[in-house]
This record gives C-alpha cells, structure tokens and sequence, in this order.
C-alpha cells in the first residue's frame, strides 16, 4: 500500500481546489522539449506562471528545468520536500499551490510543503509529475506541462471540470532531498512508564506491542513521553519528517495502523498542519533518534472530523523518529 493512503488516518492531504485525479498511478517518462508555458520568479518564491493564448498543449508530458540547483540529484526512493503551484494553461486556474496558508495555522510559520517518497503516489500531485522529481537536482526550479490526459490520464477526475484535451502546468521548487533505509528504527534502552501511561514493547520490523493501563480513564489533555532518547538533531517545525510508528485505540487496545505493515518509514511534514495537532504538539522539538510515546485526545486527533472512523478515539501512538528532510 502506498504511503499516502496508508498514512491518511494521521496526515492531511494539501488543499487543492479541485480534486483533479480520482487515483494515481505509474508513467512513462516525460519528454524534454521546452514547452510553451513561461514561468518567472526565484526558486522558493511563488512562481508566475504564464501561456500565449494560443498555446496548444503538448499531447505527451513535457518536463523543462527553469533553473537548475546545485545540490545532488534526487533518485527514485529518495524521501523530498518540495513546493508546487499548477494552473491551467488557459484561464490560470488554480490548482493548488504550497505558498496558500493552511486556515488556522501560524501566518508567520512556515508554509506547508509536499513531503514523500519518489515513486509513490500522492494525494497532491500527479504521478507524472512525481515521476519527473527523478534526475532534478536539489534547489531546482522545474516544469511539468501538457494536456490533462497526458498529465493524469485515466484518472482524470469527470467532476473537476476540466477536459482532456486542456493544458495544465506544475512548478515544482526542490527543497531537500534524502535517501533514508525505511528499515530504520531507534534503537536504545527504553524507560518505564510514567504513571498512566501505556506500555511499549518494540521488537525490530514488528508494529510495537502498545499495551493500556487497566481501569485509566483516557486523559484529557494531550500526554508524551520520550521513551528512548536520542542523539540527533532537533525537531522544527516545518521540517520534513522521516518515522516508524504503531497506532492503538485507548478504548480497546487495538491496531489501527503502523508504518510496519506498509512497507517501513514514511514522511511528513511536521508542525505546519499536515498531521493531526497530537503529532505537530507533540513532535517538535524533539530529537531525531527519539522514540516517543503519544496519547492523543480526540479533540487534538480527529474529534473536528465527525465522520472520520476515529473521531472519538483517544490515540496512542509509538513514533520512532529516524531522520528529518
């Protein structure tokens, strides 16, 4: 399973104002004609995006480097935080863009990016455009271009109103880069509980054995522990992180989700609105090398989304934090 889907009980997809694509899916590789859109501005900064009003969309993907970086070349597999703004190449309508704030987080913080592993699908972005991270090199500016079909094909979503026959546009700004083993897991002498806390048992490339207090009521208020201290640098928020991680219900004590039933590590942004607010609150600022213990209240877990399976579910989590992008 795909680390978007799987990982959708915590993480929140960016906005788009469309839901363009129903499901994506694997591509060919783009060509590397120039295309016709023009794209101005610096790397980092919101791009402005522009097309003859002519313009006829390329039938087949048309990937251009606007500005090359000088940081290493990104590889399938590779974990990558990115910005991106789409349009379509007549009328400019938005599709979406990581310089939109998120409602209700920080206006000063740091703006939500695409956080995930290359070769994966995503929520956000088309598979072809993913595809075409592949051989940029870190701090580039690049474009994705060409007709709806050729971009999303198949899973063109009928309800967004656009056709296949009309021109879209990705920019796409690398910001980091990184190969990460999704085998990775803390390792280290694991405290005791506090008192009311649950009970972690983490045997390697298993989903920890999370075990609740008998007759502990849930608490209230969000609840952490680091479990297994780390070394490494600390969490900020904005940062892209890299986890394993075991998921229970405090009501039953069951499984609800783990990183090490979909294949190992996966990544996210932290502190900026993309994971649930247990996960931004409890995260940052800690320690990669950490391995902490959640117990999340519905309200700072999925208590705002009613019809989410997990509404009312106290959560406990075991994250163990193995690298940041």
């Amino acid at each position: 399973m795909n680390h978007t889907k799987k990982f959708r009980r915590v993480a929140a997809a960016l906005a788009v104002p469309v839901l363009l694509f129903t499901a994506a899916c694997g591509s060919d590789d783009g060509s590397s004609d120039s295309g016709v859109v023009k794209v101005e501005g610096k790397p980092g900064e919101k791009p402005e995006i522009s097309a003859p009003k002519d313009a006829k969309a390329s039938d087949k993907a048309v990937v251009e480097t606007v500005k090359e970086g000088d940081g290493p070349e990104v590889k399938k597999g590779d974990f990558v935080r990115l910005d991106f703004a789409g349009e379509t190449m007549k009328g400019g309508q938005d599709l979406g863009n990581t310089w939109a704030k998120r409602p209700g987080t920080d206006p000063k913080g740091p703006r939500t990016q695409v956080v995930q592993e290359v070769g994966q699908p995503s929520q956000t972005l088309p598979a072809k455009v993913v595809d075409s991270l592949v051989g940029q090199k870190v701090g580039s500016r690049f474009k994705v271009e060409g007709t709806a079909k050729a971009l999303i094909g198949e899973q063109l979503n009928p309800q967004a109103g656009i056709k296949p026959s009309d021109g879209l546009v990705w920019v796409i700004d690398i910001a980091a880069a990184k190969k990460v083993n999704k085998k990775a897991e803390v390792k280290g002498e694991q405290a005791k509980p506090e008192a009311g806390m649950p009970t972690v048992k983490a045997e390697s490339q298993k989903p920890a054995d999370i075990t609740i207090p008998k007759g502990v009521k849930p608490p209230k208020e969000l609840k952490e522990q680091v479990l297994i201290k780390g070394k490494g640098p600390k969490i900020k928020a904005g940062d892209g992180l890299v986890v394993q991680y075991t998921g229970v219900k405090w009501e039953d004590g069951k499984l609800f989700d783990s990183s090490w039933k979909h294949g190992g590590a996966t990544a996210f942004q932290i502190g900026t609105g993309s994971v649930v607010q247990g996960w931004d609150k409890g995260l940052v600022g800690k320690n990669v090398g950490d391995r902490v213990l959640l117990v999340v209240p519905p309200k700072e877990g999925y208590g705002g989304q009613p019809g989410n399976e997990l509404a009312k579910n106290t959560l406990v989590f075991s994250v163990d934090i193995v690298d940041t992008i």
